[in-house]
């Protein structure tokens, strides 16, 4: 019935109106396990330490010193090897003190500065395969993070960014690839100048055209995800009130940036972190209702990934 009301239609215009509305299944497609299993990639039985994946977070602030030990046990929890948590000197005792798998880096200064940025880019380790920066973190130059974003990019280290790193400032410097944003409604506002309505479809028609515009690939978080390229588009509907309670955005960018260190492909990575963020936390409503807290979806991460585990000999 569809292609005979779409043969019937002449004007090309309506045409586009057409098939954006009512074909929009064909391009958006519901992430399912099926799908999911493709996008997370086997270990080898002879690997290595640091050969599934070395992740850098970055983040943290007087106020907010949560954020990056929630995304840096995330990454952890979804099978990364080697997490290095970078957060201001002020919170470098106390985030150590909460688990001795967080390898911490003590940044110079309170707050994000050029300086600091520098200083930061000669203390990681080489070979870092991922990073994501934003989560709670204090940011007094923006010249810094670009720095950060720059260089990071440079040595071919796949991005994520979140919370206060969504400027629009840094959007010059994206270097087109391996970039994956991760805004909820007032970060994309803030990103590009456009507040995002509640309508799915056209949530879906705004990230696609920022993530073409830009050649990044975004993740618009709500009760459920658009996850697009510009060429190819996910939906993961979660639906879970519980989710509300702050925390679970950063889980989400640890779990983003845990995926990009073992999966080049950011709408795969992106695609992948949202659906195993949804699933830890339907397994943590179902055991609490609407009772939860973040670290409820980092203990449940291992339960939502274990069914794409998978050995490559």
């Amino acid at each position: 019935m569809k292609n005979l009301t779409l043969n019937l239609i002449k004007n090309k215009t309506e045409r586009r109106k057409f098939i954006r509305t009512e074909y929009r299944e064909l391009v958006a497609l519901k992430l399912n396990s099926a799908i999911i299993r493709k996008f997370i990639p086997g270990r080898k039985t002879d690997s290595r330490k640091g050969q599934n994946g070395k992740v850098l977070v970055v983040g943290g602030s007087y106020m907010y010193h949560g954020a990056p030990i929630l995304a840096s046990l995330a990454a952890l929890r979804a099978g990364t090897d080697l997490v290095y948590t970078a957060v201001p000197k002020i919170n470098a005792s106390a985030t150590r003190a909460i688990s001795p798998n967080l390898i911490v880096i003590p940044m110079v200064d309170a707050k994000l500065t050029r300086g600091s940025a520098n200083k930061l880019l000669g203390q990681v380790q080489s070979g870092l395969d991922s990073a994501t920066i934003g989560m709670g973190l204090a940011i007094a130059d923006e010249e810094g993070l670009k720095n950060l974003v720059k260089e990071l990019s440079a040595q071919d280290v796949r991005l994520s960014l979140d919370a206060s790193a969504l400027v629009s400032s840094v959007l010059p410097v994206l270097n087109k690839k391996n970039i994956v944003l991760t805004p909820h409604t007032g970060e994309f506002q803030r990103l590009f100048g456009v507040l995002p309505s509640n309508k799915i479809l056209d949530r879906i028609k705004l990230v696609e055209k920022y993530a073409r515009e830009h050649s990044v690939t975004i993740l618009l978080k709500g009760p459920t995800d658009v996850i697009s390229d510009g060429n190819k588009t996910y939906l993961n509907p979660k639906n879970l009130p519980s989710m509300t309670v702050g925390g679970t955005g950063d889980v989400l960018s640890g779990l983003v940036a845990a995926m990009l260190s073992k999966n080049r492909n950011p709408l795969e990575s992106a695609s992948a972190a949202s659906y195993v963020n949804g699933s830890a936390g339907k397994f943590a409503q179902k055991k609490h209702g609407f009772h939860i807290v973040a670290t409820d979806l980092v203990e449940n991460i291992p339960t939502a990934m274990k069914p794409f585990d998978k050995v490559i000999r």
